[in-house]
């Protein structure tokens, strides 16, 4: 009997320090994932937009070693800029006030955009000249609507489902929008900042429609109570 306890002791005291160890071991290696440097941070993020830049040149299959390298040191090099110029830019360097064109108080984002509208117009250049240096127009849409998560062709989806009566020099309008829509906003870093810029031409497709006798409110509105009704149908079906 007294073997027993004696066992079941030491059993007992071996748990207590395996899991103790385990611990330790777990809050070392939270403490080491805590604990990068700044320079370990940079490197991290270096890899990332390095890798993103080698997926987005493989993409278009050129099958061309030189202008891929090309290419991938364009793409590399611009967004690692506007990374930098957004880490070391903050919003708050923007003084607080209105936006003159709504009156407005300016946000948080509104703050963080203006920062980084001032980065140098050369970066923006440098990139777009890299780009139309070894690829067409065509491939040169592909990048930016990498950078851009294809917001293009989903944005004008939705103006053709609410504007089902669109015509075509509309259609093309509101695509050049878009499209400078999206040249603007490889500038910027975060998608916050990107769908804002997005924002201000979707406000002047917008415009654009209600002054070619459109009722934007109006469609739109229809639009979604049309969404709504089919989902109530759907829902009372099952």
């Amino acid at each position: 009997m007294k073997n027993k306890i004696i066992i079941t002791a030491l059993l007992f005291a071996s748990f207590l320090t395996n899991t103790a160890f385990g611990q330790e071991q777990s809050d070392t290696k939270q403490n080491q994932k805590k604990e990068l440097t700044q320079e370990e941070k940079l490197a991290n993020s270096n890899l990332e937009q390095e890798k993103k830049a080698t997926e987005w040149v493989a993409s278009l299959n050129l099958n061309d070693a030189a202008k891929e390298l090309r290419l991938q040191a364009v793409i590399t090099t611009h967004l690692k800029t506007v990374r930098d110029w957004n880490n070391e830019h903050s919003g708050t360097l923007v003084p607080t006030g209105i936006n003159p064109a709504t009156g407005q108080k300016l946000s948080d984002l509104d703050r963080q955009i203006i920062a980084q509208s001032s980065m140098p117009i050369t970066v923006h250049d440098n990139l777009m000249t890299g780009l139309r240096k070894d690829l067409t127009e065509g491939q040169v849409e592909i990048i930016l609507d990498k950078y851009t998560i294809g917001k293009v062709q989903f944005t004008m989806a939705g103006y053709k489902s609410i504007v089902p009566d669109m015509t075509a020099l509309e259609e093309e309008t509101i695509l050049k929008f878009m499209k400078q829509a999206r040249e603007q906003a490889v500038d910027y870093k975060s998608m916050k900042q990107i769908s804002a810029i997005f924002e201000i031409y979707k406000t002047k497709s917008e415009q654009y429609l209600n002054n070619n006798g459109h009722n934007w409110k109006q469609m739109y509105k229809a639009f979604t109570d049309a969404i709504k009704a089919k989902k109530a149908a759907e829902k009372a079906s099952k």
